[in-house]
């Protein structure tokens, strides 16, 4: 009798570990299948010189290695929409990038306003990794450092009352808020750091504003719908003025417009190669760059190179030997050589390429 009692009770026993066991890998399995669902992104290891190329319709980086134009990596942006221009801090460890959730690659008249989704994301340039994202009230044109690191400055598209938010970086808190004109797009810094300058579009107008203070020491009337005021390491600063198809050269020691090149196309972007004494425009209109000097004090035009459709960012190396412009309409960017003023290398990237940086 006591044999039989006990055979049920084992039999029960066993059946209880089974259904424990079952129930613990049933449990393990949906906790892995969650996991896969909310997995953190492997680190990158981008331990080489690069450019990080934002795809402004893919919304992804591409990490193109320098020492062969190869797109080694691709970074995603956490399901952000049109990222736009990018920038390095001056440890070359952290990227900002501006997250528009607006296309610009047709132009920037009437780009500003409030949209759902609208950030800076602060990139690790060797993982790859969002270490901070700051959400914004309006559109971000770009985001970029000052001269030390120890600031971030991010202009609002508000077409009443333009203003630039100042973030500390080592605790991203808001520590000014600085008003400009009416839908300000790109924030710069002068080439030695002294002065910051707001490109206003709708105003025509560029506010400078001293990194010190934060206030606006000058106002200066550039052309129609101006863009950026772009940094040369002449003295200079160089809007390109969209609306009016010109580019205006800014004395920084005086505040003063000194010179108004006239295009005859819309202006993508505008850098000055101090090794040439040549100022470069991307011509969005024909797919090109067309390159200038000066001649008898006058900028004057002596030639171009095709590079592709919609031509816009243009990035120097840091000997000045080399050119990358990112071509919106041809998803590519060009490598080109400057000596020779020819395109020795196409890249493909991704969908809509606009802002580019280099690490070397």
């Amino acid at each position: 009798m006591k044999i039989k009692t006990l055979l049920p009770i084992a039999f029960i026993a066993a059946t209880i570990l089974s259904l424990n066991s079952c129930k613990k890998k049933e449990e393990q399995h949906t906790e892995e299948h969650d996991h896969s669902h909310t997995h953190t992104p492997v680190p990158l290891n981008i331990n080489y010189p690069a450019a990080y190329i934002v795809n402004g319709s893919s919304n992804t980086i591409s990490v193109m290695r320098l020492s062969d134009n190869q797109v080694t990596e691709t970074i995603s942006l956490n399901g952000a929409t049109f990222p736009h221009h990018i920038y390095l801090n001056p440890a070359k460890t952290k990227l900002a990038v501006a997250i528009t959730s607006k296309d610009l690659s047709g132009g920037h008249s009437g780009h500003g306003g409030s949209l759902a989704g609208q950030k800076i994301q602060i990139i690790d340039v060797v993982t790859g990794n969002i270490d901070k994202e700051i959400s914004v009230n309006q559109l971000p044109h770009n985001a970029i450092y000052n001269s030390l690191g120890t600031e971030l400055w991010i202009p609002q598209g508000d077409s009443v009352l333009g203003t630039v938010m100042v973030y500390k970086t080592s605790d991203w808190t808001l520590q000014n808020t600085i008003n400009v004109g009416k839908l300000p797009s790109e924030v710069t810094f002068s080439d030695d750091g002294s002065k910051a300058y707001v490109a206003n579009s709708k105003d025509g107008t560029v506010s400078v504003i001293n990194p010190v203070t934060k206030t606006v020491v000058q106002t200066i009337n550039t052309g129609i719908d101006p863009v950026g005021a772009w940094p040369a390491s002449n003295g200079k600063m160089y809007a390109d003025n969209e609306g009016s198809q010109t580019v205006s050269e800014i004395d920084v020691l005086t505040n003063t417009v000194t010179a108004t090149i006239n295009l005859g196309f819309t202006p993508g972007y505008v850098a000055y190669n101090a090794a040439n004494s040549e100022l470069w425009v991307s011509d969005a209109t024909n797919g090109r760059v067309v390159y200038y000097t000066l001649v008898s004090g006058i900028w004057t035009p002596q030639g171009n190179i095709i590079t592709g459709a919609n031509a816009h960012a243009i990035a120097f190396s840091t000997d000045n030997s080399k050119a990358y412009i990112t071509n919106q309409g041809a998803n590519t960017v060009s490598v080109i050589n400057v000596s020779t003023h020819s395109v020795t290398t196409t890249v493909n990237v991704g969908s809509k390429p606009n802002g580019i940086i280099l690490t070397q």
